[in-house]
């Protein structure tokens, strides 16, 4: 969602803080904005409403200079976008802050200072916070403390960003939403994602829940929740600056949806051999663990609750255990059941969504002994809470619309599967799954020689205002994330169903005017989902089939067939899903929408 980058350094931080905003776009946002305190101890601030380019351009006109600064890039949630709500905030012209998260008590708070005759220039939660900042620095406080204190008053999520017109410092605060400082000789740096500094340093501290950390050029001291000073491990990350950019492809998306043959090959790599998959890639006690769950529930949002739903069908099917699954924002608010031998198993491409991370937390608050999460960023809040931990490595994933991200979780779920039973004394599967994982990456490199025939086929769906997607057993979670590709980014309306469920609804809908999508691998249900396509067909709907080499099913009048090749069940819910991808970029971009930052939609939910 929101971003936040900082800087205090010997040189001017303004170009510094702007390319930060840049590589944080992805996340999200509504507007943009910087406050840079100067040589003769002010804070001049620049806020604009819509993209980084235009904040850019205001400071084109009038440019600020100063070694220490904080900036922001905002998603609307208290109050609408606008420049009066844009970060930062400021009391007075002494102190300037950033936040991302969402400030519960908010209203409270503002009644209260108001009272005290502050008046608000925004509608924000933000806004709050930096007026008791203020007024705890009237009282005498400096920067550090009069921030210790105020967070005190807080009930929500925050990740902070402090500096003042005296002291050229940041103080960072977290709690529940991410940050972290960038290490660099003579200058030090926040920011709520590595990304954003990766052009400075690849050094990074990650702060903890409750830290609060003052930053100055040559030192970094941090106070724990209960305010004693500690030491936190400095990590170097692996990422490179080139590697958020886009190179040669016109949106993100595209180039992720080429890269994951890569992508796969790098989360199995050293992870199997040519027969076996390998129980401690989840961690040194996974072998035990394993061995005493009895039921699995996974806890996910979007993209990443698909990836689970797919698991389902392989936990139950092929392991044999019960396996719940639940999104995050519904489990965390109701009372779940499940004993200590349940693996809570979440999934999450940040390792920050707020949701999944409070719900692993309310599991492990009612009792739940183990936990796993499967994640793409080896920092996160997530794995560090986590029993055990899987890396996707998928690399960084710029575009809104998850890819490589989705076929990674797929494929580590897979071998998750795969372990478990095993370590349950079933090794059976073991060799053949290795076997079609080794085979994985080149099967989605066929899958992604469709795009042309892909690109010409989405023509048919521009003037298109309703989609229904189709799928049975595995695929239809894959049917479900082909219908959230397209409505993410195209904004056509769309639904997935078990084709089964045509005749309890849906086949309502079904006209000329609808297309209806559906994944047809070759598996012992095809003979019931040809069925199903003919009652589309008898019904005058347009049918687009994705289909095995040998799922025979013939291209006739009303239903066009592409043939994805000859796949193995195991690993079909992961070919599948490329073209389906494939066909809502190319929709996007035939409708001229934005693909990589579509609207109303962030990249990283940290907030609830």
């Amino acid at each position: 969602m929101c971003g936040i980058v900082g800087a205090v350094a010997e040189r001017n931080v303004e170009a510094i803080l702007i390319e930060g905003l840049r590589r944080l776009e992805y996340r999200g946002y509504d507007s943009a904005g910087l406050a840079i305190q100067d040589n003769e101890q002010c804070i001049n601030r620049q806020r604009a409403l819509g993209k980084v380019s235009q904040l850019a351009d205001e400071l084109e006109k009038v440019p600020l200079k100063g070694y220490v600064g904080i900036a922001h890039t905002r998603w609307a949630t208290h109050g609408e976008p606008a420049t009066r709500n844009a970060h930062p905030h400021m009391y007075e012209s002494n102190v300037a802050l950033v936040h991302n998260g969402i400030i519960e008590n908010y209203e409270q708070i503002k009644i209260d200072l108001q009272k005290k005759g502050i008046e608000f220039n925004s509608d924000t939660d933000s806004e709050t916070i930096v007026h008791l900042i203020g007024e705890y620095k009237k009282q005498g406080h400096d920067l550090l403390h009069a921030v210790m204190e105020a967070i005190k008053e807080l009930d929500g999520a925050y990740a902070l960003g402090v500096i003042d017109n005296t002291e050229e410092r940041i103080i960072a605060a977290r709690s529940g939403s991410p940050l972290v400082i960038g290490l660099g000789i003579g200058e030090n740096f926040i920011a709520s994602d590595v990304s954003a500094l990766l052009p400075v340093t690849q050094q990074f501290i990650f702060l903890e829940e409750g830290d609060v950390a003052d930053i100055s050029r040559e030192s970094i001291v941090i106070y724990d929740a209960s305010g004693e000073e500690v030491e936190r491990p400095m990590r170097k990350s692996e990422i490179s600056a080139d590697a958020v950019e886009r190179g040669e492809y016109r949106h993100y998306m595209l180039k992720e949806i080429y890269e994951q043959p890569k992508a796969v090959a790098d989360t199995l790599e050293g992870r199997i051999d040519k027969e076996h998959v390998f129980t401690n890639a989840f961690g040194f006690e996974a072998e035990k663990i394993f061995k005493e769950i009895n039921s699995v529930y996974i806890i996910a949002c979007g993209t990443s609750y698909h990836a689970g739903l797919v698991a389902k069908y392989w936990f139950e099917g092929i392991v044999g255990i019960p396996c719940m699954i639940e999104v995050a924002s519904e489990f965390r608010y109701r009372k779940a059941v499940y004993n200590e031998q349940t693996l809570i198993v979440t999934i999450s491409q940040s390792g920050e969504t707020a949701d999944t991370l409070a719900a692993l937390r309310e599991a492990k608050k009612q009792g739940a002994k183990y936990s796993l999460v499967i994640c793409n960023v080896p920092e996160s809040s997530l794995v560090r809470e986590s029993s055990l931990s899987f890396m996707t490595h998928a690399g960084p994933e710029i575009g809104v619309a998850s890819t490589k991200a989705f076929t990674t979780q797929l494929t580590a779920l897979l071998m998750l599967v795969v372990c478990v039973a095993k370590e349950k004394g079933n090794s059976k599967l073991e060799k053949e799954a290795v076997q079609n994982l080794r085979k994985l990456p080149g099967q989605i490199e066929k899958a992604l020689k469709l795009d042309e025939e892909i690109k010409l086929l989405s023509e048919e769906f521009s003037d298109k205002n309703h989609t229904l997607f189709l799928g049975r057993a595995t695929q239809y979670p894959i049917a479900m994330e082909g219908a959230l590709k397209l409505k993410e980014i195209s904004y056509i309306h769309a639904e997935a169903y078990p084709a089964g469920e045509l005749k309890h609804g849906p086949l309502a809908l079904v006209d000329a005017d609808m297309p209806v999508v559906s994944v047809a691998p070759n598996n012992d249900l095809i003979g019931k989902l040809k069925s199903n396509l003919q009652e589309v067909k008898t019904r005058g709907g347009k049918l687009y089939v994705f289909a095995d080499t040998h799922a025979d099913i013939e291209e006739e009048e009303a239903i066009k067939v592409i043939k994805v090749g000859e796949i193995d069940s195991l690993i079909a819910p992961m070919v599948f899903t490329i073209p389906l991808q494939l066909l809502s970029y190319h929709v996007a971009v035939i409708k001229g929408t934005d693909v990589d930052q579509p609207r109303n939609l962030a990249k990283s939910v940290t907030v609830e």
